[in-house]
């Protein structure tokens, strides 16, 4: 009888829990859709403000720049995509270059596979990264200096490594917050 009480105790727990709201847990916003919507998707794993404030301070640390002063972009093309990082103050110079010199190693990293710095902003694998390893041979990195920062232009005539960059760019767009299409433009 004991074993029983026991049981039938664990199981009125155990469903208790899996009504109850977890923390984070976004499915009872009345926005939901629409969040899930204007991100394509929703993560597996629901997204905290504290989740972006470490994305942000990862960011600072290893891109050398305040990702309060700057603005990103990633812009998906039929044969890649963009990404732009410019200051939001004009004479903000040393963001700039900050940016400049951020920008200018990337191309050599990610076209040798070595994509540390967004795992490390990130905390995880971005989507796509391991195909870009792959087929790095295969993409093209361009760097290209903007008025108030730079550009990564990402080509590719390999439908699976295009397929990667955009899966890559949509991770950039939604986790660094910057509300760009997920559209091929």
């Amino acid at each position: 009888m004991k074993l029983f009480t026991i049981a039938i105790v664990s199981l009125v727990i155990s469903q208790a829990a899996a009504s109850a709201q977890q923390p984070g847990d976004m499915t009872h916003c009345p926005m939901h859709n629409q969040h899930v919507q204007n991100t394509g998707a929703a993560s597996e794993q629901p997204q905290t403000a504290s989740h972006f404030e470490a994305v942000d301070r990862r960011g600072d640390k290893a891109m050398g720049f305040d990702q309060d002063k700057t603005t990103h972009h990633f812009i998906l093309k039929m044969a890649g995509g963009i990404i732009r990082v410019e200051t939001n103050g004009a004479a903000d110079d040393t963001s700039r270059s900050s940016i400049r010199a951020h920008l200018t190693h990337i191309p050599k990293a990610f076209s040798q596979g070595d994509f540390e710095i967004p795992m490390f902003v990130h905390d995880q694998t971005p989507p796509g990264v391991s195909v870009m390893k792959n087929k790095k041979n295969q993409i093209n990195y361009e760097y290209r200096e903007l008025p108030a920062g730079g550009e990564i232009v990402i080509t590719s005539s390999d439908r699976q490594a295009i397929a990667a960059i955009h899966e890559f760019l949509k991770f950039q767009i939604q986790d660094h917050r910057t509300g760009d299409s997920l559209s091929v433009q």
